[in-house]
């Protein structure tokens, strides 16, 4: 099975949850975007299907672990997505509902759907599982993983245990890409970029697109600390209308205001973006304020895109209003 590195506590409280026999029937990971929710996910249905666990913890030899480490034991789902969206839909919850009620054919007479990523479930999906969840057969387990555990209805939440799920240090992130057999240049490169976020290091160094979305990201910031309203216009533009490739630049550009509003108070505090030079000359140049409104300036961007509006139209007035904030 896959090293998890970091999230110690949260690991250790699975494993007590897997010793004592109180396992939870619904749990929610959430974390960013290459962060670990999934392995960890994985791990925690490792745990639950394990013949022989150790002090709580899976095997990792027995028949089952390596059948949920190669994600092909047959009471372990992976509830599968459909659409234009690549979402849960209504259908794919009904059959959920119907299988979840067959009992399994294995030694821990566990059954285990796992739901990755469900940035957006509908409403009426989650409206249609919560019976499920709320009233589980007692061998039906259910795992989601998410950003935020905010994507889920209250009334999901306060029927799940959530846990979030944190980067690790720098230095675990750096151990691991060199574990993995990355070069040495390239995993500093990566570090200095997404830090302990090890799912988005190793992504920087094997995705030639993720690398062009971080240096946008950074001539993003370039234009904006230059004032330069063009330069900034036609980096905008360079995105096109790919809502996933906007997603993301926006996302990391935001998160170089947060490292610049921070640096405000904290000088030396530890950054998340992957633009460390840029935040630094953005916090001697902007006001906490003004860091603020960028960083509410780039949620309402998000929030139009998220409502349909044309790409091109969002991204030109986010560029005059940033530039309208920092002059």
């Amino acid at each position: 099975m896959k090293k998890i590195y970091g999230n110690r506590r949260l690991l250790s409280t699975l494993a007590g949850m897997r010793e004592s026999g109180r396992t939870a029937h619904s749990l929610i990971f959430y974390g960013e975007k290459g962060s670990g929710r999934k392995l960890i996910a994985d791990h925690y249905a490792a745990q639950l299907m394990c013949e022989a666990p150790v002090n709580g913890e899976p095997c990792g030899v027995c028949l089952s672990c390596r059948n949920v480490a190669n994600m092909n034991h047959p009471d372990v789902i992976y509830v599968p997505t459909e659409g234009k969206l690549e979402g849960y839909t209504v259908k794919i919850a009904r059959s959920v509902i119907k299988d979840a009620i067959v009992k399994p054919n294995n030694e821990t007479g566990r059954k285990v759907y796992i739901f990755r990523d469900c940035r957006k479930m509908s409403t009426t999906t989650q409206n249609m599982l919560l019976k499920l969840i709320e009233e589980p057969p007692d061998h039906a387990y259910f795992i989601f993983t998410a950003e935020s555990k905010y994507e889920f209805l209250p009334t999901i939440i306060s029927r799940c245990v959530c846990f979030g799920v944190s980067p690790c240090t720098e230095e675990e992130s750096e151990q691991a890409l060199l574990e993995s057999g990355f070069e040495s240049s390239d995993v500093k490169a990566a570090v200095r970029c997404f830090h302990g976020n090890i799912g988005m290091c190793t992504e920087y160094i094997s995705d030639t697109e993720l690398r062009k979305r971080v240096d946008l990201t950074k001539r993003l910031a370039d234009s904006i600390i230059g004032k330069d309203e063009y330069g900034l216009n036609l980096t905008l533009f360079s995105l096109g209308s790919s809502r996933n490739d906007i997603r993301e630049v926006l996302s990391m550009t935001d998160k170089l205001f947060r490292d610049c509003a921070v640096l405000k108070r904290e000088p030396d505090a530890d950054m998340i973006g992957c633009y460390k030079e840029g935040a630094e000359q953005l916090s001697r140049m902007v006001t906490s304020n003004q860091a603020v409104r960028l960083h509410d300036r780039i949620e309402r961007a998000w929030g139009a895109m998220e409502a349909n509006v044309f790409p091109p139209l969002v991204l030109a007035t986010l560029s005059a209003e940033i530039i309208e904030i920092v002059r």
